[in-house]
């Protein structure tokens, strides 16, 4: 046992991203039924629909799962409230000051933990009480951090500076990827990109096959005057990048955004005026398969890749 199997109560330190579009229960309780932990993302769930995945997570799943939530969410009381009333056990919180909700979660028994692009916000977290911190790098798909920073530099960085259990998220896919980053000091692994192009993902079937086809440069990080995310280059994205040619003020931007365009890409499937995010890893993904038979690849390569390790010598 390691300190986030211990946490969690899991077989596997393998967590799933509660990814927007992609996290519904089905992934969620098919990791958890795998040996990981899976995560709900209520990022992208109107709070009843929330409550309806919780609900529907129980019964298919009898082993440990959490919630993501990321705390810019307009309904946020009502979320919190609702993860209090189903008596979720673990919550993943981001896009936020973990102070802010921290104590509410813990008084109700929850285990919490707080997902940070840098060592700075990693201190803060730990301050605040957080069980345990997802340190992400900027390879990750989706919402990142502003300064770029990558994984391989910021899980030691961050583990030289807290004593709390540590989770490395950003560019990890294979059991090699997960190797490494526990080499480096993390005490387990997040994964998004790799299930979101799973059986079970409620993404868009064409997102995901986009996903498989997707090869190294074929994403980039932008919008960094609202919120930095990593998108795959699409005609979408093509338009961003010819209004940043024209100097664009963050109005400018957030009117080409518009609403509803990352649901528009990956859960409706519109690849060409929708919002694709992953992450920079999926130029290794080339297959969508059921959730159980990743965790075993995973697994299976991490074992063999330990013992390649220990026979190096100099």
């Amino acid at each position: 046992m390691n300190r986030i199997t211990q946490l969690f109560n899991i077989k596997y330190p393998i967590i799933q991203g509660g990814m927007i579009w992609n996290s519904g229960y089905k992934l969620a309780s098919a990791v958890s039924n795998a040996g990981g932990l899976g995560l709900i993302g209520a990022g992208s769930m109107y709070p009843d629909v929330l409550r309806e995945h919780i609900q529907k997570c129980k019964k298919a799943t009898d082993k440990p799962f959490g919630v993501n939530v990321p705390m810019l969410y307009p309904n946020i009381e009502e979320i919190m409230q609702i993860l209090k009333e189903e008596e979720v056990k673990i919550v993943f919180t981001s896009a936020g000051n973990p102070k802010t909700w921290t104590p509410y979660l813990k008084e109700n028994g929850m285990t919490v933990v707080h997902v940070v692009s840098s060592t700075k916000f990693a201190l803060k977290a730990e301050a605040a009480g957080v069980d345990a911190i997802v340190a992400e790098g900027f390879e990750a798909g989706g919402h990142n951090g502003r300064d770029e920073t990558t994984t391989l530099t910021l899980i030691p960085m961050v583990k030289e500076q807290v004593t709390i259990p540590l989770i490395a998220a950003g560019g990890i896919a294979t059991g090699r990827g997960m190797l490494a980053t526990m080499i480096l000091g993390a005490d387990g692994v997040q994964m998004g990109s790799r299930f979101a192009a799973s059986t079970e993902s409620s993404a868009h079937d064409n997102f995901k096959t986009t996903i498989v086809n997707t090869n190294e440069g074929d994403t980039m990080l932008t919008l960094k005057e609202l919120a930095p995310v990593r998108l795959i280059k699409n005609k979408f994205f093509n338009e961003v990048q010819e209004l940043y040619a024209k100097c664009p003020t963050p109005e400018d931007l957030k009117t080409l955004l518009g609403r509803a365009r990352a649901k528009r890409g990956m859960f409706e499937g519109d690849l060409e005026d929708g919002e694709l995010e992953i992450g920079q890893i999926a130029g290794l993904i080339h297959d969508i398969l059921p959730v159980e038979e990743i965790v075993k690849n995973v697994i299976n390569e991490f074992e063999q890749a330990k013992k390649e390790i220990s026979s190096i010598e100099f």
